[in-house]
């Protein structure tokens, strides 16, 4: 069984950074295609960030595009999102998953974690 467990989550004010960390415990943890996603109030769960399994490939929704980085350690079995510059419209609580693949889709991601809240105040 695959479990995630995300930290790093907090109250910051606007053109902050913040750190999030996912670390994962289960098998084969390298062979995941790794996954943030976030989800604001009244407003579906959204895509922000994925990386391959490799950690060659990353994928970013166009509004964290230059602001937010995601990175993998696959000896460790962790995986970051490094946000700054950070606005208002960033409030959402993040959630880190795992899935075959490194994807915008949410159906792709079989294991999620419980989530960390980012507030970002004006």
């Amino acid at each position: 069984q695959v479990q995630l467990v995300e930290s790093g989550g907090g109250l910051v004010q606007a053109g902050g950074s913040l750190r999030l960390s996912c670390a994962v415990s289960g098998p084969t943890f390298g062979a995941y295609g790794m996954g943030w996603f976030r989800q604001a109030p009244g407003k579906d769960r959204e895509f922000v960030a994925a990386i391959r399994w490799s950690g060659s490939t990353t994928y970013y929704t166009d509004s964290v595009k230059g602001r937010f980085t995601i990175s993998r350690d696959n000896a460790k079995n962790t995986v970051d999102l490094q946000m700054n510059s950070l606005t208002p419209e960033d409030t959402a609580i993040y959630y880190c998953a795992a899935g075959v693949f490194a994807t915008i889709g949410l159906a792709n991601y079989k294991y999620w974690g419980q989530g960390t809240q980012v507030t970002v105040s004006s």
